[in-house]
């Protein structure tokens, strides 16, 4: 009888042995890592980065490099965006017949050619517009510097919507065509604030 007794009371102490060190927390718990904050000056890094490398500038396009040596305030990009823009502003100017918007656009040889043109149409009672749906392409074709006039030869390859009225005509008609011409600006580099024009018109290879 005392022995049993004995066993059940070292079993007893060992019960509670195993419940002190199973009921006992080991290490940090999920809960307690949730609630752990975090340390002061802690950065999380994000998924995508914040700043990202600025896009290089393409190079500048051949013979636009000696217009910059005689202006430095010369950006042949933004050249050739204002080319593009100028583009499209003459072409629809000259369509619609807006001598005033075409005045400080063009040479006196040029702006001579288009008033013949807009007086011939408007002598006919023809009306015409002109669309443009996609940019056109714009390449530096020569670039020449006499003294103080730069002269610059661009090849637009372009997508024209043309819309005419003739007046025997109940309905205008759209054409769809597509142009590529040698578009001519000069500017006299002497003049900071001078503007570029439009000085000739060619036809050019597509």
């Amino acid at each position: 009888m005392l022995q049993l007794i004995l066993l059940a009371l070292v079993a007893a102490v060992a019960l509670l042995q195993l419940y002190a060190v199973l009921g006992r927390r080991m290490g940090r718990q999920p809960e307690e890592r949730a609630a752990q904050p975090e340390p002061a000056g802690a950065v999380r890094r994000p998924v995508t980065p914040l700043v990202t490398d600025p896009v290089p500038l393409e190079e500048a396009p051949a013979g636009l490099s000696a217009i910059r040596a005689r202006d430095p305030a010369f950006d042949p990009q933004v050249f050739l965006a204002n080319a593009r823009n100028l583009y499209r502003t003459i072409i629809t100017a000259y369509a619609a017949g807006d001598r005033d918007a075409l005045a400080p656009l063009l040479s006196e040889e040029v702006r001579s050619a288009f008033e013949a043109g807009i007086a011939e149409r408007e002598s006919s009672g023809r009306i015409e517009s002109v669309d443009l749906p996609h940019p056109p392409r714009c390449d530096v074709e020569t670039v020449e510097i006499d003294g103080d006039r730069a002269r610059v030869a661009l090849r637009f390859l372009g997508e024209l919507l043309q819309t005419v009225k003739a007046p025997d005509e109940a309905e205008p008609r759209v054409v769809q065509r597509r142009t590529a011409e040698l578009w001519t600006f000069e500017r006299n580099l002497a003049d900071r604030d001078g503007g570029w024009r439009l000085a000739g018109v060619d036809v050019a290879e597509a």
